[in-house]
Formats: C-alpha cells, sequence, structure tokens
C-alpha cells in the first residue's frame, strides 16, 4: 500500500522513544499533498544535467514542475517516480492538462494562476475524461478538511498541501509581529530587498517564541523535512534550526532579483504573480509551451520506489538520475542498494544530481568505495550549482558524473 511505502522510506532502524514518534507522525503527514510545486530550480537542474536528445532521464516526480521544465531541453525518455500518490495523481494532471487543454493562456490559468473558478469546469472538459481511474478518482475526492481536491485549482492550489500550509502558517506568525511578508515583493533593486530582510525578517528569528517553537522537528514537517534530515541540519548550526532558517530566508530574499525568482514569489506571496513579466518555472513560461505539449508522451510516470524502479530497467538503459534530497533520509544499506542499482544502469557519460540539506555530499563513507569509485564527484560545480539555486532551501547541490 503507498502508506506503507511511504512509512518504509521514512522509519531508521534501531530509532525507539521519540525519535520513531516523530518518523511515524512525518510519513503519516506526507501520505498526503506535499509539494503543489517543487522547490529545486530547474534552471540549475538543466545547467548540471546537460540533456540530450538521447538522454533516458530518472527523476524523483515531487510536484511535476521539474518533470514538465526538462522536456524544453529535448530529452529522448523520462521516468517521473514518486511513493507518494499525491503527488503522482498531480504530475498525472500536469500531463493530461498539457495534453488536452485547448492552448496556453487556459494551461497557464489552470496551473500558473491556479485559483480561477474557470479551471474546474475546464478541467471536466478537457483533463478528467483522460485521467486514468485512480488519478480520477483522486481529484474528485476530498481532503480532510472536507475540501473537494479539484477546487484547489480555483482557489489558489499553492495554498494548499502540507508545504502551502506551512508558509500560510508562517506568513500569520510574521504578521503577528507586524510583519507583511508581501512587502518583498515591492522591491525594486537588490539594495531595496536586502533592507526588507535586515528591517522586517531577520529580527523575528530571535524572538523566544521563533527559536522554541524552530526547535521543534514536527514544526519543519511542512517543509517537507524529516526528522533524520531536521537532525543534519539543525546539527550544523550551533545556534539551531532558527539560524540555519535565517540564513536560507536570507539567500532567498537577498541573493536573487525578486522578478526573476519564482520561488520568492511562493514564499512571499503563496503563488505566482499575475503580471505579464511575472516569473514562472520553465514549464510555464509561453516560449517553452509548444515544446512540453509536443514532447508531453515522453514522460512515463510511476508509483514506484526509486531503486525498484532502476532494479526492473536493463542494464546501461539510462545516462540521468535526478534524486532530490530523498537520500537524507535513507541508511547506509539503502544508500548502497541506490547506488549499486544507479552504477548497474548508468550508460557512458551518465549524471547524478542530488540535494542536501546540509552543506557537504553525504556519500563518502556511506557508500561503499567500489561503487563510488566508478563516479567523479564535481565539486567545484557543484559549489556553483548550489550558490544559484534560487529556491534557496538547500545547503548543497551536488552533480556526480560517471568515469570514462
Amino acid at each position: 500500500m503507498a502508506s506503507d511505502a511511504v512509512k518504509n522510506a521514512v522509519l531508521r532502524d534501531g530509532e525507539t522513544g521519540r525519535q520513531r514518534l516523530l518518523d511515524r507522525a512525518f510519513a503519516f503527514a506526507f501520505k498526503g499533498l506535499v509539494y503543489a510545486q517543487i522547490w529545486e530550480d530547474p534552471v540549475v537542474d538543466l545547467d548540471a544535467l546537460q540533456l540530450r536528445p538521447d538522454s533516458r532521464l530518472v527523476t524523483i516526480a515531487s510536484g511535476g514542475c521539474n518533470v514538465l521544465s526538462y522536456l524544453s531541453a529535448d530529452p529522448a525518455y523520462i521516468a517521473a517516480v514518486d511513493l507518494n500518490t499525491a503527488h503522482v495523481a498531480l504530475n498525472r494532471l500536469k500531463l493530461a492538462a498539457a495534453r488536452h487543454l485547448p492552448d496556453h493562456a487556459t494551461f497557464h490559468r489552470f496551473f500558473g494562476a491556479a485559483d480561477s473558478a474557470a479551471n474546474v469546469p475546464a478541467n471536466r472538459q478537457f483533463v478528467a475524461p483522460h485521467l486514468d481511474e485512480v488519478s480520477r478518482r483522486y481529484w474528485e475526492g476530498r481532503d480532510l478538511t472536507g475540501r473537494r481536491r479539484i477546487g484547489g485549482f480555483a482557489k489558489g492550489i499553492y495554498r494548499r498541501g502540507l508545504l502551502g500550509g506551512f508558509i500560510g502558517a508562517a506568513h500569520l506568525l510574521a504578521k503577528l509581529y507586524g510583519i507583511d511578508p508581501r512587502r518583498m515583493l515591492d522591491a525594486a533593486n537588490l539594495e531595496e530587498q536586502r533592507a526588507i530582510f535586515e528591517d522586517d525578517f531577520s529580527p523575528m528569528f530571535d524572538k523566544k517564541f521563533v527559536r522554541w517553537i524552530t526547535g521543534q522537528p514536527a514544526t519543519l514537517f511542512g517543509l517537507g523535512i524529516p526528522p533524520a534530515q531536521y537532525t543534519a541540519l539543525a546539527g550544523e548550526e550551533p545556534d539551531g534550526m532558527a539560524a540555519v532558517l535565517r540564513q536560507r530566508l536570507e539567500k532567498l530574499a537577498c541573493d536573487f532579483d525578486i522578478g526573476q525568482n519564482y520561488f520568492a514569489w511562493q514564499a512571499f506571496g503563496r503563488g505566482y504573480g499575475k503580471g505579464p513579466d511575472a516569473p514562472l518555472p520553465p514549464y510555464l513560461q509561453a516560449e517553452n509551451y509548444r515544446a512540453v505539449v509536443d514532447r508531453v508522451d515522453r514522460v512515463d510516470v510511476r508509483h514506484a520506489n526509486f531503486a525498484d524502479f532502476l532494479e526492473a530497467q536493463p542494464d546501461a538503459s539510462m545516462d540521468r538520475y535526478v534524486l532530490l534530497d530523498a537520500q537524507d533520509w535513507m541508511t547506509d544499506a539503502v544508500l548502497t542498494r541506490l547506488w549499486t542499482e544507479i552504477g548497474r544502469t548508468a550508460r557512458p557519460g551518465s549524471r547524478v544530481l542530488f540535494r542536501t540539506a546540509a552543506e557537504a555530499t553525504l556519500l563518502p563513507g556511506r557508500v561503499p568505495d567500489a561503487i563510488l569509485d566508478r563516479w567523479t564527484y564535481a565539486e567545484a560545480e557543484s559549489r556553483g550549482f548550489t550558490a544559484a539555486d534560487r529556491s534557496s532551501i538547500y545547503g548543497g547541490v551536488h552533480l556526480y558524473v560517471l568515469k570514462d
């Protein structure tokens, strides 16, 4: 069952008491929609992956934004795998919408604005008849609050899901301290962005209540951070999780032009901008619409574990792998199994891209040298990718390249 698959991925061997309880609580929270939008920068991914017309890529699906954005680079095949049934349903909805919505304006209204009452009848007319039964039942069903899930696209889908709820709670907390997060969106340049961060947001993290609440691992479930990943993050910073979050928010607020960073719009505005020049993920940009529509049949969405999927593939059959931050959750044994299958299925020139909550790559000393020695860690390039990632959530973006 789906819930068992998620639980097996999250629960750590040997953990007892409070840690075991936290793992189980996260597994329960992760069963529903977590990310309506993926929080890994696809522009960085495309730079790192160097996709070619013959590239065969396997990635964790998450919210599906990057899966569709990769199509702009014209790869031959994309396998999008995920243990979360809500993410699988969201990816299949996006694929069906790309195939069957009549034009870019309608597609953008559905996933860019994502808050129009016209989206529900558009889904009923153009999209739902082409969904598989499981995905259709999911979107026609109701969430724990009794709301129809498809109704999220009429009232703001990016305000829903675990991450959407977390951002909403963060906005509420900011307003309790007299701070309007949307003020950041009016900044005219990086200097103004820095001033707003220093004046409004940075002092929040010194508040006693903020330091206490961010010190609770369950608080960050909304960011999709399981207890094991929380420990890795908090362990890096002597001043605790509040200091880590301040650093990550500072990068998001200050390092990139707000007019070019749709992740910042999601964080500070709870949705994409409405103007014609508002930043968007590549798959929603008008110039990429035709490529997405024409190539959408190259995407194969699977409800599956990443390693299980690879085990079913022939030798030397793939050449690009995107693991998001999933390895932060894994034991040494699971990492070894995963990289064994990556190595077996990898073709010459293969590239593996992943994120980590902490800064350093987590593989040395955990994956046997005999497996890892086949790969070159692109250390300098990885530092550049980390600096360029506009989502600003992760401590490290890492690229490994198969040796000749």
